[in-house]
């Protein structure tokens, strides 16, 4: 089933708890902080439904495309196509969208075998959940690192129950498991309709309390979501902040308070290993992460056509330092679009006749986002000048006759009215220089783990003994010049003696 955006808005209307600061929110379709962002999902859903090539059909049902378990470039490629379709449709900005987790958990049925445990039904659970989510079109996030300040508790420690903020497990029954604490980072939380809980930061042992992986309802009993500030109530106006009106996803806290789990939504428990092998062992965190590039992708293009908007609107595309920075733009455009080609014209099986995409090239593709994001958009804030700051306040100044009589004559040029370029450096400001700005650019920097971190999974995934055996070899195909002399019988006496 392919749901509709009337759908969709109508499910968040669950009684789901949210704070922003003291104030709860228990309908995010009608709240000023989220209603706009809850349409902006909710019309990616109708463009999802009724676009062909973003949905396939299997046993005469429809099924949106990442939920797609690829045997072929082919198939990798209808995921790829769905991907930048869904991501160009919302500009980029909206990093956990419903695609994200959604391809974290198809590509974990492709191995489903990892999560094999004796006497355990985990694989079974999966996979159950894998067709529960495609069948009902649900949108899920999730929250799988331990909130900051947590990451050195020690199990060890004495005192109360909770002595951790972190969540863990505090109770097992014959009908499932309690939880209690915090996770973060649940981006979208405040849109979804479930929430995948687990540990993509590994954890060290005498932590296996903390070692849960499962899955909840976003109105579940017991389950708050805890908001940062939201910036879509802080915009002025669709004119003034054309993006964050619309594109603010929401970072919220997880905190769950006694939170009953069925077992039939528990994936991991108690194993500190594989509370972690389950994203990296099977393809999980490469197709999740290969969503990313594409959407990365999507953002880069805005980017480099609001540089070429503004060169034109500033009289300077003529001039040859500005030409060679949109060059040096479309050139790093090109290269992350070939890097994301690249992921599947060279896929990987994976077993089981399935494929995913080239890990290694995916890395390097998320590594090169994370490294390029803030240089990029700092040449394009070097493009903007100061023609931003030139601008009114705000479009109210339209409405006073007169005031809007100086605009038109003043702040006009002769490509464009004032109205235009206002609308034109209100958009890059939004997108460069506001608050909303300032979330994507630490969003982008930290959404797969900090910078070493992120090295770390090419580090992992390099054919170093093959790397290693090119220099070998090339060694091996020369020789010394000369051979050492060979010592004379005192030297060899003194040599032994020495032994």
């Amino acid at each position: 089933m392919l749901r509709s955006g009337d759908e969709y808005l109508k499910s968040l209307q669950d009684g789901r708890t949210i704070y922003i600061g003291d104030e709860k929110v228990t309908d995010v379709t009608t709240h000023p902080a989220f209603r706009n962002s809850a349409r902006s999902y909710a019309r990616l859903f109708d463009y999802k439904r009724n676009t062909p090539g973003m949905w396939f059909e299997e046993n005469g049902e429809r099924f949106s495309y990442y939920y797609r378990q690829p045997r072929n470039v082919e198939d990798l490629a209808f995921r790829k196509r769905g991907h930048a379709l869904l991501g160009d449709s919302s500009y980029g900005l909206l990093g956990r969208s419903p695609d994200h987790v959604a391809s974290f958990v198809t590509g974990m049925t492709l191995k489903p075998e990892v999560f094999d445990v004796p006497g355990q039904g985990f694989r079974d659970n999966l996979l159950q959940y894998y067709d529960y989510l495609r069948r009902n079109d649900l949108y899920v996030t999730y929250a799988v690192h331990p909130p900051a300040g947590a990451k050195n508790w020690s199990a060890d420690a004495r005192g109360s129950l909770f002595d951790s903020p972190s969540l863990q497990v505090i109770a097992t029954d014959e009908a499932g498991v309690t939880v209690h604490g915090m996770k973060m980072l649940a981006t979208g939380g405040a849109f979804v309709d479930e929430i995948w809980i687990g540990n993509l930061t590994p954890l060290a042992p005498g932590r296996e309390k903390e070692a849960i992986t499962c899955a909840i309802p976003a109105a579940t009993p017991g389950v708050a979501l805890w908001s940062r500030k939201s910036m879509e109530a802080s915009a002025e106006s669709e004119f003034d902040n054309p993006l964050s009106s619309h594109f603010d996803e929401s970072d919220v806290m997880l905190f769950c308070d006694h939170v009953k789990v069925p077992w039939s939504r528990v994936f991991t428990i108690g194993n500190v290993n594989l509370s972690r092998a389950i994203y990296v062992d099977t393809a999980g965190h490469c197709f999740g992460n290969h969503q990313s590039n594409i959407r990365f992708h999507s953002k880069l293009q805005l980017i480099v056509g609001l540089a070429n908007r503004i060169a034109q609107s500033g009289g300077v595309r003529g001039i040859a330092a500005v030409q060679d920075t949109l060059g040096r733009l479309a050139a790093l455009e090109a290269t992350l679009g070939g890097m994301i080609e690249g992921q599947v014209a060279a896929c990987e099986p994976i077993g089981d006749g399935y494929c995913m995409p080239n890990r290694r090239f995916m890395y390097a593709a998320l590594n090169w986002c994370q490294e390029n994001y803030v240089p990029i958009c700092t040449a394009v804030r070097e493009l903007m000048g100061g023609s931003v700051f030139q601008m009114p306040a705000n479009i109210t100044v339209t409405r006073d006759p007169q005031l809007n009589a100086i605009f038109e004559q003043f702040w006009a040029t002769e490509t464009e009215t004032a109205v235009d370029r206002m609308k034109l450096y209100k958009l890059a400001w939004d997108l460069l220089g506001s608050e909303f700005a300032s979330r994507h650019l630490q969003y982008e920097n930290f959404y797969a783990g900090p910078s070493f971190v992120v090295r770390a999974y090419s580090l992992r995934c390099a054919p170093w003994q093959r790397f290693d055996g090119i220099v070998t070899g090339l060694m091996a195909s020369y020789a010394a010049p000369y051979a050492p002399p060979a010592p004379d019988a005192g030297q060899q006496a003194l040599q032994e003696k020495m032994i």
